[in-house]
This record gives structure tokens, C-alpha cells and sequence, in this order.
């Protein structure tokens, strides 16, 4: 009995022998961690981009192969960019080929309200109830699109290393009353500041006047060493050539040219996505587009183009250099066109 037993234990112990021999050739047995080895991390996917989140949708989808017909548009500036994608956009899907003449909010409104030329009217500020009385007396009633948010840029050169904040006050004097930047803060250099402003008809000049100086254009427009012009690419030429010169306009100017730009915080925010759309950036405005009933009802290819932004201005309003609008906004602006056409 005793030697059964053993002979049974030398078999069991082969076999143990030979299974270890087999599974050591299968696998390899992972090294022991050292305690200072940072633990092993499951892999990860990088992240996404950020995406602008889509209005909701309560107009019919639109080709723009169905329509023909030119479409007439002049107005802001600042809006341009935005327009042009737009227009590009529309054009690339099979649209017919359309204009926009950058000539100022202003401009925009007195070729529509009165020579009754366009057929939108692009603005970077509201329409002013004599704009609105003017369309009246050609049989026109304006209706508003709101399609997104601007946050004005005040902006220096990049040689400027002595100023990155403004408060609304010190702003009311670099672009008034002050000579020299010394006197808008003794610390900052005896130079006199060389201003670079929007002209009167656009509607980036309405907004800062309004905003800085209470609708009183008398102190910006008597400041010394200051020149005006409807074209932000002047502007923004001009703020280039010295370190000592200021100028504003829309926030895609300054993307485009940030690398020779300097934007400036106001009262200490930051012109941001974030800032903007929380209401703390001071000096952001809403962007427009205007047309008509009788307008869209007689030309369809002006009620599809509107309807192609309302759906998607928000995949390339970021991209261009601006801020979407609310999702309300476009929301309301979808009904204002539905409403024009029943």
C-alpha cells in the first residue's frame, strides 16, 4: 500500500511538471511593479473639438440648387466676413451666385430703406426708427434676423508692451479727450496716441459711441490725430505701423491679423467666447441681417439664402472670427422668416 502511494505521488508530480513546462511556454509572467512605478493607465482617445451647439431647426431643409435669381446684399463691415462664408457656402451647394457690398451699417440701411436697392441689409447694430420710417415711405416694413454676436476689439500693435487693460473710462479718453497716452496714465509713455476709428456710416462707430460715450459723438469726433474709415482693413493697417496707435472694430479683424495685434481687456475682462455670452465682456453687440415680406414672398432665392444661415451660420460663425447667438435668437429669427411667407 505504502508503495502504491508513492508510485501515485511520483505520477502526480510528473504531470504537475509537465503542465508547468507547457504553460511556461505559453505566457510570460508580467515583472513585478516597483512601489515608485506610476500605475499602468488605460489608453485614451484624445479629445474632440469643441462644436458649437445647433439651433434647433424648425425650417424645411434647403437646397440651394432649386434656386436662381441674384441676391442683393450691402451693409456692415464687420458683418462681411461672416456673410461672405455664407455666401461662399451657398454658392459652393449649387446657389446662384450673389453680392455683398461692404459699405457700412449705415450705408447698408439708407441703400435699402431708401434707394430700395437691396434686398438684405447686413447691420452690426439695430435698425433706428428713422431707418424704419424710411423703408415705411417705399412700402417696406423691415424684419429683423439676428444670426450672431461680435465683441468689439480695441486693439494696439504688438510692439505695444505698455497697456493690455482699459477701463470704460480710460477708453472714453484714449479715443477723446487725452493727447498722449501719458495722459490717459501718467505711467505710459508721453506719445501722442494715433486713433484709428470706423467712419460714421458704419454701424461699429454707432455701437462704441453709444456705448462709450452715451450716444454723444462730439468728443471722439474732435479728437486730435484720428482717422475714419469704412474699410477695418485700414484700420487694422494703421494700428500695424506704431506702437502708439489704437484703433477698434469687429473681433474677426483682429483674429486674422493677431499676430501683429494686440487686443485689449476692458475693465479687466477678456473679449472671450465664455465673456461674451455671460454678458461680462462690456462692448459686445448683436450682428443682423434685414429684409422684407414682399421681398421674400417675390423673390424666393433671398427667402432660401435666409433660411440656409439661419440653419447653418452657427457651423462657421466661430471659425469666421465671432460668437454665435443665442439659441432663442435664432430661434425667433426662424419664426420672423416662416411668418413673412404665409
Amino acid at each position: 500500500m505504502q508503495r502504491k502511494s508513492i508510485w501515485l505521488f511520483s505520477v502526480l508530480a510528473l504531470v504537475a511538471l509537465v503542465l508547468a513546462a507547457c504553460g511556461g511556454a505559453a505566457t510570460t509572467e508580467a515583472p513585478a511593479l516597483d512601489s515608485n512605478d506610476p500605475p499602468a493607465s488605460e489608453p485614451t482617445e484624445a479629445p474632440e473639438e469643441p462644436m458649437v451647439e445647433g439651433p434647433e431647426i424648425i425650417l424645411d431643409e434647403v437646397n440651394p440648387l432649386e434656386y436662381d435669381g441674384e441676391i442683393v446684399i450691402a451693409g456692415s463691415s464687420t458683418l462681411f466676413p461672416l456673410a461672405e462664408r455664407m455666401l461662399e457656402r451657398w454658392e459652393d451647394e449649387g446657389g446662384p451666385a450673389s453680392t455683398y457690398d461692404s459699405i457700412g451699417s449705415g450705408g447698408g440701411f439708407e441703400r435699402f430703406c431708401v434707394a430700395g436697392e437691396s434686398d438684405i441689409s447686413g447691420a452690426s447694430r439695430a435698425i433706428k426708427d428713422s431707418e424704419v420710417e424710411s423703408c415705411r415711405e417705399i412700402g417696406r416694413e423691415p424684419i429683423e434676423f439676428r444670426i450672431g454676436t461680435d465683441a468689439l476689439a480695441v486693439t494696439v500693435s504688438a510692439e505695444n508692451n505698455f497697456v493690455d487693460n482699459l477701463s470704460l473710462e480710460e477708453l472714453a479718453l484714449v479715443f477723446g479727450a487725452a493727447s498722449t497716452w501719458a495722459d490717459v496714465n501718467p505711467d505710459w509713455p508721453a506719445e501722442p496716441i494715433q486713433r484709428f476709428i470706423p467712419g460714421t456710416d458704419s454701424g461699429t462707430f454707432d455701437f462704441f459711441v453709444e456705448e462709450v460715450y452715451d450716444e454723444d459723438e462730439t468728443e471722439i469726433l474732435s479728437a486730435s490725430d484720428t482717422q475714419l474709415s469704412e474699410d477695418d482693413n485700414v484700420l487694422v493697417q494703421g494700428i500695424q505701423g506704431s506702437p502708439y496707435a489704437v484703433g477698434f472694430f469687429g473681433y474677426a479683424y483682429y483674429q486674422e491679423n493677431a499676430d501683429t495685434l494686440k487686443i485689449l481687456s476692458i475693465e479687466g475682462v477678456e473679449a472671450s467666447a465664455a465673456n461674451v455670452d455671460n454678458g461680462s465682456y462690456p462692448i459686445a453687440r448683436p450682428l443682423f441681417m434685414y429684409s422684407d415680406a414682399s421681398i421674400l414672398q417675390s423673390k424666393p432665392q433671398v427667402f432660401g439664402f435666409l433660411s440656409f444661415v439661419l440653419q447653418f451660420v452657427n457651423e462657421e460663425v466661430v471659425d469666421v472670427g465671432y460668437f454665435p447667438a443665442s439659441n432663442d435668437a435664432l430661434l425667433g429669427a426662424q419664426e420672423s422668416l416662416l411668418e413673412a411667407t404665409e
